[in-house]
């Protein structure tokens, strides 16, 4: 029988894994933790967001290039649901469209998954960690000492460098580099961002922010974000975070739901003999956390009704440098576009395929990572299958 090697036990090397052996492989799925799909199983502990149902073109103008968008236009939301529910996942949708299993945990799927891939016949090996090339073969260290492989397709599905204590480290970067591979450099996707508090802010850390619209040069949007410690994270942050790390500003406008000028009329109308805070909570509605941030990011707060509205409207935030790669949700960057073909083959490796965080692409939270993982998984599955089918045995 014809060989398959998937080296990556996440979402992406096991949908991978799923089509070559619906196709007829043997197939081997290597993971280098004791088990499988750690990182999904840690997404799993806010809820185990699968994805979002919305238009499908609103959906994929999330992807930052157009070569995932395509992939996850032929695995979409309503396929993950499909997917998820074929495992006896049931599932919600949530009020802003984010779809959940309605248990809310992870490994009610995961056992189920890999059940179905047992049943299919996959071979699992946990504890194998790729060590790199040796000529054409993949090189393991195994438990049993080191392994050599040489399958007839491969697909690698090893993650980017975000968590890497969960697996995900970049350690297969300069193994791919050295044959003529191009990876661009990772990057934070999906962090926070760093801030200098002042001591009056220590109250309010680890708080969320309701209700307020971020600006930036590309738009506005909604979005509840949370203040830490080091600084500020949290979806809100996360949906616009490429375009913050690229060096944007970021102003928050702390009462989105009435205009400027109706916002100093309400200002004037409290007594000037009333504190700023008063006015500021009785005439803005400001609640303390956003009372905070006003004082805090926006001193000196003018006393004019016009002025102060129009710095309530438009804080400036002081924003650090993004949180370091490690803290990230996702990553940026990975193996380039131009290196590999439209079946995710890569063109200096013909039989090796890569999918998943591997590959240069970075989208928000809200279901649309996981989405593409499982849609470049089976894409570039099915890609390994044809070329295994098609090749001479």
């Amino acid at each position: 029988m014809k060989t398959a090697l998937v080296i990556g036990g996440g979402p992406a090397g096991m949908m991978a894994a799923e089509e070559l052996a619906r196709a007829g492989a043997d197939v081997t799925l290597i993971e280098a933790k004791p088990t499988l799909a750690r990182k999904f199983l840690m997404a799993g502990k806010s809820g185990l967001n699968l994805t979002k149902q919305e238009p499908l073109e609103a959906f994929l103008s999330q992807y930052s290039h157009p070569q995932i968008a395509a992939i996850a236009r032929a695995f979409g939301p309503d396929q993950m649901q499909q997917f998820a529910r074929d495992l006896n996942v049931d599932l919600f949708t949530g009020s802003t469209g984010r779809v959940f299993p309605k248990a809310m945990k992870a490994s009610p799927m995961l056992r189920a998954w890999i059940a179905r891939l047992t049943e299919l016949g996959v071979t699992i090996r946990t504890r194998w960690r790729w060590q790199g090339f040796d000529g054409a073969a993949l090189v393991f260290d195994t438990p049993d000492g080191r392994k050599t492989l040489t399958p007839n397709v491969t697909v690698l599905a090893l993650g980017g460098a975000s968590w890497p204590r969960l697996g995900s480290d970049g350690a297969w970067r300069d193994w791919l580099m050295a044959k003529g591979v191009t990876v661009t450099p990772f990057q934070p996707a999906n962090m926070g961002f760093q801030i200098a508090w002042s001591d009056h802010m220590a109250p309010h850390l680890g708080q969320p922010v309701k209700g307020a619209a971020l600006i930036t040069p590309a738009g506005r949007s909604r979005g509840e974000f949370v203040l830490s410690k080091r600084g500020i994270e949290g979806g809100g942050i996360y949906q616009i975070s490429s375009e913050l790390r690229a060096g944007a500003p970021l102003h928050l406008d702390l009462a989105p739901d009435i205009d400027a000028d109706t916002l100093a009329q309400r200002l004037a109308a409290i007594p000037a003999k009333q504190s700023l805070s008063n006015r500021l909570r009785r005439g803005a509605k400001l609640d303390p956390v956003k009372l905070a941030l006003a004082m805090e990011w926006g001193r000196p707060l003018p006393s004019d009704p016009q002025a102060l509205a129009a710095q309530l409207k438009s804080l400036p935030v002081p924003l650090g440098p993004p949180r370091p790669l490690a803290e990230a949700i996702s990553s940026a960057g990975g193996i380039a576009w131009n290196s590999l073909n439209d079946d995710l083959e890569l063109s200096t490796l013909p039989g090796l395929f890569a999918a998943g965080e591997m590959l240069d692409w970075e989208a928000p939270t809200g279901g649309y990572l996981l989405t593409a993982c499982l849609a470049s998984g089976r894409h570039a599955g099915r890609a390994a299958a044809r070329r295994l089918l098609s090749s001479p045995d």
